[in-house]
């Protein structure tokens, strides 16, 4: 759980970080934070990837 967590910790501060210093922008810093809450395997995984698959799906049909 700790390793969980501490990756899911260190995704956001990258993120925050590269947003602060303008290296990305928003649209690209939320699809870090995404994969990171789905890399470090949280209670959030599971709907982050759902929603992803989603997103994925309705684009490749228009």
């Amino acid at each position: 759980m700790n390793v969980t967590i501490s990756v899911a910790l260190v995704t956001g501060v990258v993120t925050v970080v590269l947003v602060w210093t303008k290296r990305v922008g928003i649209g690209t810093a939320l699809i870090v934070w995404l994969s990171g809450l789905t890399a470090a395997s949280t209670g959030l995984a599971g709907p982050v990837n759902d929603m992803l698959g989603a997103i994925v799906t309705a684009v490749s049909h228009h």
